[in-house]
């Protein structure tokens, strides 16, 4: 049976229809490791061993009192998932997973994207915090003949959480983009003023135009690097082209080769 490693944690997730979006994706050994307990304390040896990695955590991130600190990983940590992906094994980085690390820019290089929590540095320039938006009901069209959307519907629906963030089109291979929904900022909600205590709020707050893509094979990374920004929550996860998506996608990133 071949194996796969999930990593979670540093984002609240509905525990039970996400271990049920697992146990759908086939038949895999699943070992779950979360951060900050296990996944980055005890993650080392199991990223090396496994057939495919899973990426649904949001690590490196201290929220309290209206504040956030961030942090990078441990050394142990980014060396081996360095060593994996230059090994030619590759992961799938699911929804959250794109804000994670925010202070291990190689992470977000081998991502070609990245969402931000405060204002910052993406490729050596300033960018104001990154947009969110809940339940957005959009088409998920395929753009691409690929053996993650294989199989899939040209276009189907979606309900989910979307973002407005650095994405680096140049550095990644579309697969899919949000038909129906426009990627500008009168239609997203500051994540600083989140931060903040200001949920739902853009006062204050602009960013340009965004890209609608919402999954992507990395560039730029070593070894195959999928990302897929469906993921937020029990809809999402019981979405049959969603799961269908994911399986297809942890079956090319665990073969090895791009």
């Amino acid at each position: 049976m071949r194996s796969l490693l999930v990593l979670s944690g540093g984002h609240p997730y509905e525990e039970g229809p996400f271990a049920e979006l697992l146990a759908a994706l086939g038949d895999w050994d699943i070992t779950h490791l979360i951060h900050p307990e296990g996944g980055e304390a005890d993650a080392a040896e199991a990223i090396a061993a496994a057939d495919a990695l899973l990426f649904y955590d949001m690590a490196g991130y201290t929220f309290a009192n209206g504040t956030v600190t961030m942090r990078p990983p441990s050394p142990t940590f980014r060396a081996a998932i360095t060593k994996r992906f230059a090994a030619g094994k590759g992961a799938v980085a699911l929804h959250h997973a794109l804000a994670g690390w925010a202070e291990w820019p190689e992470w977000h290089e081998w991502l070609g994207g990245g969402f931000l929590y405060q204002p910052g540095e993406w490729q050596a320039e300033a960018w104001p915090d990154s947009g969110y938006r809940h339940d957005v009901a959009y088409e998920a069209h395929v753009i691409a003949d690929h053996p993650v959307t294989r199989g899939l519907p040209v276009s189907f629906s979606v309900t989910d959480e979307v973002y407005l963030c650095p994405i680096d089109e140049s550095a990644i291979i579309p697969l899919m983009r949000a038909e129906g929904f426009t990627f500008t900022a009168g239609n997203f909600y500051s994540a600083a003023n989140a931060v903040a205590g200001a949920m739902f709020s853009r006062e204050g707050w602009d960013h340009p135009p965004g890209s609608n893509c919402i999954a992507w094979e990395s560039r730029t990374c070593p070894a195959p690097l999928v990302y897929l920004q469906c993921g937020d929550g029990p809809a999402t996860y019981a979405n049959p082209h969603v799961r269908q998506m994911l399986a297809q996608a942890l079956d090319y990133t665990s073969g090895g080769t791009a």
